[in-house]
């Protein structure tokens, strides 16, 4: 996608052969930023280094922060000194911080909306209770350019979950330690357990702890294939995870309402993250096209162009759809991570598709609005797993066990179904577990036979 027409890049539903083109382009989209299969030289790296992480600890972790990051650290250097937290924090530019803060309120208004955790309850003998994890570990991804959005939009949930230790891991990018601007979101929060480590090496230092860093009941955050092949082998075993999050995806819905240029954009935003998947799908071919001709005046005018443009020709694609019912069953077929409905009906389009990781709707309600400082997470799944899982949210910090209180009265009311089914099942001391108590007698004690 940049400088073809429409033809040369359209998939129409009406063609014969749209099955398959569909089916291959939902298969690229789940594959495109994974891991070879597990038989693979790179999956069996991946299972290598966190066993010696397991097994050595912080030297294995010095070990292959040499190999992957080239930055040489000694065990004790591996976390971020609170001055070196504060000197960034004085240092950041006054108005970023600012802006910084403003996304704060924010997230955390929004994450404390939603939040359940004040909603423990026990009624008529059984009830549920709500506690949060007692520590998470929390990923950063480490590329050229600082994320400090990432920070705000997985710590600040942990936060008002009511995590009490929250360890950050980011790799070594910057002159071997971590952009100034990360640190200083982290100090702004009250993070001061930092470390400058990434890749495989940390998510076994969070999962399995080493001598240096305590290991964590769950990991959250981006990263790329090699961070979440990390994650995949970890979970359920040592730690849960949130997901396992590909690169970023776009599915943006359009009409004759939506201008070109806006669309453009929308396009591009998810493809210089580089890789990013960009889908574009609408049911005029004339809106496309125009859609498609801006995308290629563009690409020229942002930074990251080059890198978009690669994208948008590996991993984008136009949809021409018969209508907005077939543009809307495809989307959900899709299953997107993002999913962008610039329609004038935006709303009700939006109530025919169950299954997307964040929707933005109307022409003025960008991604980027929820990439920054709208309040919901930008950590959202991906790869189609929208189908089955959420959005990052302060709830995902939580557990919940179910409380169970019963009088003798109430024990009385289920006594005759629990006898029923214990039996049923062969499970006599089931059974006689209810029964005793059932023989009590009036002064309360158990009548010996």
């Amino acid at each position: 996608m940049g400088n073809e027409s429409l033809q040369d890049i359209l998939l129409s539903s009406r063609d014969a052969g749209f099955e398959a083109g569909f089916a291959k382009l939902r298969s690229d989209m789940l594959q495109f930023a994974r891991l070879a299969g597990a038989d693979s030289e790179e999956s069996r790296t991946v299972a290598r280094v966190l066993s010696e992480v397991a097994e050595q600890g912080d030297e294995a972790v010095a070990k292959y922060t040499k190999q992957f990051d080239r930055v040489e650290l000694r065990p004790n250097e591996f976390r971020v000194a609170a001055e070196e937290l504060a000197k960034a924090h004085t240092s950041i530019d006054r108005e970023l911080l600012a802006t910084l803060r403003k996304a704060i309120a924010n997230v955390k208004a929004y994450q404390q909306r939603i939040f359940i955790g004040d909603r423990s309850e026990l009624t008529q003998g059984a009830g549920i209770r709500y506690t949060p994890i007692r520590r998470a570990g929390v990923c950063v991804p480490g590329a050229a350019a600082p994320l400090p959005s990432t920070v705000i939009m997985t710590v600040v949930p942990a936060q008002v979950a009511g995590v009490r230790e929250i360890a950050v891991v980011s790799p070594p990018r910057f002159q071997g330690s971590i952009h100034p601007v990360i640190l200083a979101v982290c100090h702004e929060l009250g993070i001061d357990e930092v470390y400058r480590l990434g890749g495989v090496q940390a998510v076994g230092a969070l999962a399995y702890g080493t001598q240096t860093i305590r290991k964590v009941d769950k990991i959250v955050g981006p990263g790329n294939k090699w961070v979440q092949a990390a994650k995949r082998n970890v979970a359920g075993d040592y730690v849960a995870i949130d997901s396992i999050a590909g690169p970023s995806e776009v599915v943006v819905i359009v009409d004759r309402s939506t201008r070109a240029e806006f669309t453009a954009y929308d396009l591009i935003a998810q493809a210089e993250h580089a890789p990013g998947a960009s889908i574009l799908i609408g049911w005029d071919e004339a809106v496309l096209d125009a859609a498609v001709a801006e995308l290629g005046k563009q690409l020229d005018r942002v930074e990251r162009g080059t890198l978009a443009r690669q994208s948008l020709e590996e991993f984008g694609a136009v949809i021409l759809a018969r209508d907005a019912d077939e543009a809307c069953r495809l989307t959900d077929e899709i299953a997107p991570e993002h999913l962008h409905i610039a329609t004038e009906n935006a709303e009700s389009l939006a109530e025919k598709i169950r299954h997307a990781g964040a929707m933005f709707l109307g022409n003025y309600t960008p991604v980027a609005l929820g990439d920054y400082a709208a309040g919901p997470s930008h950590v959202l799944p991906t790869s189609g797993t929208a189908r089955f899982a959420s959005g990052l949210s302060a709830n995902d910090f939580l557990r919940a066990h179910s409380v169970l209180c019963f009088s003798r009265e109430g024990l009385e009311q289920l006594a005759p179904d629990v006898r029923s089914l214990a039996t049923q099942e062969g499970l006599t001391a089931h059974r006689e577990s209810v029964e005793v108590r059932m023989r009590q007698d009036e002064r309360g004690t158990a009548e010996v036979e």
